[in-house]
């Protein structure tokens, strides 16, 4: 033993036990480094030093930012502009400039939020120093440190194993064996890797970017683990706009050379006023704009994103797994009563001794520790520690009066053969929602029955049974609640007794809690398993890859699926489904695979990432709506001046101003705004299927303009211009309206304040000047007016067209079986 001392958060706790009363260690390798040997080796650089996963580094989002398609193709228009015009021109590269830097202050902000709630939600590995255990961050070991393992502990740096009791470690993550290793003196250990049973300590070998784990964190860098329908088809809409830009530019070009009298510099000009609001440039900034603003909102419920695309990710799932122990229920519990089978034997003492060998007691081992003190006089022999996968642990004991026996604890109906009439009572308490313990004589040593499993149960005679209460957490019931309301399918995975889960999921009112099965029955064949797993909602006696086939059988369905779960046993099932939720207590190895941490442990906080994630599809899916519209009818504009031979009608300024008064400033507002539309597929042809047709529209009716106002003013093309820029301009306002909808007071009102924008620059004669917007006499506004109010009219038809087509393909989504997504 040794001497325990405050850890770096300042408690006088390490893993959950108290840490005073306990003798030093003596000095040499099982004590740890010393301080002045952290020291040295510090100074040679020889940390842990680990990128954070929670957030990109300063450069990275700054890089990001500026350092993109569209910035690069406005900045080589920007030049050309300032080279060919006046200053007024290139007004399009402030507005670029100051929109980046938004995205580049929002960004860091939820980066700086991102990083504190990891920094609290951080794992916290036990290492040894001086004779002493401290609690350390990973970025603060060094080579050659002692780190100590526990149960569902995660491990942070590559080593060797210096000690080890039971030491059982789960390196699937990293190889794909998904068997649990045991590991003894002398043993590598991975980075990544995880305990499952038993505890011990390492000295590491490898830290920082020698590790196993940063080599693959370097790989999977390169990818992203949460698929992102937005961001994958806002790169299609910018590939597509990319490649349509270069040929449109040379013909706008060559055909501005023969139509207009101003020369390459006149011509350069118009072709860059019809090619800069074809670029979508606020589009991908909003993009990060609003995950980043949907971060710091759940920062602030403790919700730390490890993963933005995330929250998109929980918004689109259909279907939510959820462990028992530790999600609907808290993990501590209480010992309800004891029930006697084998008179004569002090329970209590065995009991107590039992909870004494465990270090790192799971939720039912510690209601027991809680109830019964470790006896006097009694002594360890060889014990096996609990495990999820087992489902039991047991020790060879000698009590104070020198009797030796070996104890086993665990569920019961992996201690007795089936069929067994003890089973019946265990049953019974099952159907009460209450958890059952088993405690049990065994006439086999320990290590025969590790080599034979399947002997455990005939060598056994059951002693007395450990009922449990579990306290359902209050929070609960409403969660499900939403869920149910919002068509997301809730099935309870748990290692319980299926009756004790049932009798859960019933007193929560779960839809299909009657429906529970125990997961040894499970076919193996895929299709029967996924049938299977289909019609029933609660599942008992789930190991950990009964857990992983049901979370793949779901998927291999069609379903979109998010795991929540907390323990060490939820590992693989977590890194299976489409969005991984752990709570803050979870062990570390589920809070290093999760992309989603509730830290204050409320699940209640889940539908509050469920309805960011809706306000993060629908809000982009809107201003995509409007950044598409206007590259259409910029395309479509640049090809009808082209085809009829006349000069481009507007300047790079006027462009800019009716962009930023219908887009650019209402999309950052409606980017931004509550949303509860519930998700959909096809996010590209969604978009398109509005955008094509209103940007259609919106450009033959600016041409219809400009040509009636041609001929109005005899060949005046600066005041036909700004005739078609008012029509332009009030198009571009019903698209903005009718993306807006609902029509809430504040939506409307940032309609008529965009309007009320334009109408200052018609009425400030210094303005209008600026932007060259002369309206002269009445007959050509009104008629610019006319043709606006026919196309907003063909615009709500297009709208309701393509909201029909919507709601036909959920419909047929619907009666195939799936969910809205």
């Amino acid at each position: 033993m040794y001497k325990r001392s405050k850890g770096a958060n300042g408690t006088g706790r390490v893993g959950g036990h108290d840490t005073a009363g306990l003798l030093p260690l003596p000095r040499g390798a099982a004590g740890g480094l010393t301080s002045a040997e952290v020291a040295r080796r510090t100074g040679r650089g020889e940390v842990n030093d680990m990128p954070s996963r929670s957030g990109r580094t300063v450069g990275d989002v700054v890089r990001a930012n500026f350092c993109t398609r569209i910035n690069a193709i406005i900045g080589v228009l920007l030049v050309v502009a300032l080279i060919v015009g006046p200053l007024h021109d290139a007004l399009f590269g402030v507005v670029i400039l100051a929109n980046t830097l938004i995205g580049v202050v929002l960004e860091m902000r939820a980066k700086r939020t991102l990083d504190r709630l990891a920094a609290v939600g951080e794992a916290r590995p036990t290492v040894r120093r001086d004779g002493r255990a401290l609690t350390l961050a990973p970025a603060h070991i060094v080579l050659g440190d002692v780190v100590e393992l526990g149960p569902g502990d995660r491990i942070v740096v590559d080593g060797t194993v210096l000690e080890a009791k039971g030491l059982e470690v789960d390196a699937s993550l990293l190889t794909g064996e998904a068997e649990p290793v045991l590991k003894r003196p002398g043993d590598d250990v991975m980075s990544g890797s995880f305990v499952v049973s038993g505890s011990g300590a390492f000295v590491a070998r490898r830290v920082g970017r020698a590790t196993r784990a940063a080599r693959l964190a370097e790989e999977a860098h390169r990818r992203t683990l949460v698929t992102s329908e937005l961001r994958d088809g806002i790169n299609t809409l910018i590939t597509y706009v990319t490649y349509a830009l270069v040929p449109v530019g040379i013909v706008l070009f060559l055909g501005q050379l023969g139509a207009g009298d101003g020369g390459v510099s006149e011509a350069a000009r118009r072709t860059i006023a019809g090619i800069v609001p074809m670029v979508p440039e606020g589009l991908v900034l909003l993009t990060a704009v609003v995950f980043a603003a949907g971060a710091v909102r759940l920062g602030k419920r403790d919700c730390l994103v490890q993963e933005l695309p995330a929250i998109e990710g929980l918004a689109r799932v259909d279907t939510v797994c959820l462990d028992k122990t530790g999600t609907l229920t808290e993990t501590s519990m209480d010992v309800s009563v004891v029930h006697e089978i084998e008179q004569g034997v002090r329970v209590g003492d065995v009991l107590g001794a039992l909870g004494a060998l465990d270090d790192r007691p799971e939720a039912g081992m510690r209601a027991v520790i809680d109830a019964y003190p470790a006896p006097k006089g009694w002594t360890e022999k060889e014990s096996v520690p609990f495990s999820a996968a087992r489902r039991w642990g047991g020790a060879t004991l000698t009590d104070a009066a020198g009797t030796t026996v070996t104890w086993l604890l665990g569920a019961a109906d992996a201690l007795l053969a089936p069929g067994h009439s003890v089973l019946v009572a265990v049953d019974a308490y099952g159907e009460r929602g209450l958890r059952v313990l088993l405690l049990a004589r065994c006439s086999l040593p320990l290590s025969e029955v590790l080599a034979a499993p399947e002997r455990g149960p005939y060598a056994t005679a059951p002693v007395a049974l450990v009922v449990i209460a579990q306290r359902v957490r209050e929070e609960a019931p409403a969660a499900l609640r939403y869920f149910a309301e919002q068509g997301v399918e809730t099935k309870v995975i748990s290692g319980d007794n299926a009756l004790s889960v049932g009798a859960v999921a019933r007193g929560l009112d779960l839809p299909g809690g009657d429906r529970h099965l125990d997961a040894r029955q499970l076919p193996d064949e895929p299709s029967q398993l996924s049938d299977v797993v289909a019609d029933h909602a609660v599942f008992g006696r789930v190991s950990p890859h009964r857990k992983l086939d049901i979370v793949t059988a779901l998927r291999s369905r069609g379903r979109t699926v998010a795991m929540m779960g907390d323990g060490v046993n939820d590992v693989l099932a977590l890194k299976a489904a489409d969005v991984a939720v752990c709570m803050g207590t979870g062990s570390p190895a589920a809070r290093a695979e999760a992309q989603i941490v509730l830290l204050d442990d409320d699940f209640s906080s889940l539908p509050s990432v469920v309805a960011e994630g809706r306000r993060v599809i629908g809000n982009i899916e809107g201003v995509a709506h409007l950044f598409l519209t206007k590259t259409t009818y910029s395309a479509l504009l640049a090809v009808l001046v082209v085809l009829v031979d006349v000069p481009y009608p507007f300047l790079p300024r006027q462009l800019t101003l009716i962009g930023a008064l219908t887009i650019g400033i209402p999309a950052f507002v409606l980017a931004l705004a509550p949303n509860t539309v519930r998700p959909q597929g096809h996010f590209v042809r969604r978009v398109l299927r509005f955008a094509v047709p209103c940007g259609v529209v919106t450009a033959l009716a600016t041409m219809g303009s400009y040509a009636v106002a041609h001929a109005v003013y005899d060949g005046d093309r600066e005041a036909a211009a700004s005739a078609a820029a008012l029509t332009l301009f009030l198009v571009g306002l019903c698209v903005l309206s009718i993306v807006a909808r609902p029509r809430t007071w504040w939506r409307v009102l940032l309609v008529l304040a965009m309007t009320l924008c334009f109408a200052v620059v018609q009425l400030v004669p210094s303005l209008r000047t600026f932007f060259q917007l002369e309206l002269v006499g009445t007959a050509a506004p009104c008629a610019a007016v006319g043709i606006a109010v026919v196309a907003g009219a063909l615009l709500e038809s297009a709208w309701r067209i393509a909201r029909r087509g919507s709601v036909d393909a959920a419909e047929r989504d619907l009666s195939g079986g799936g969910v809205l997504r």
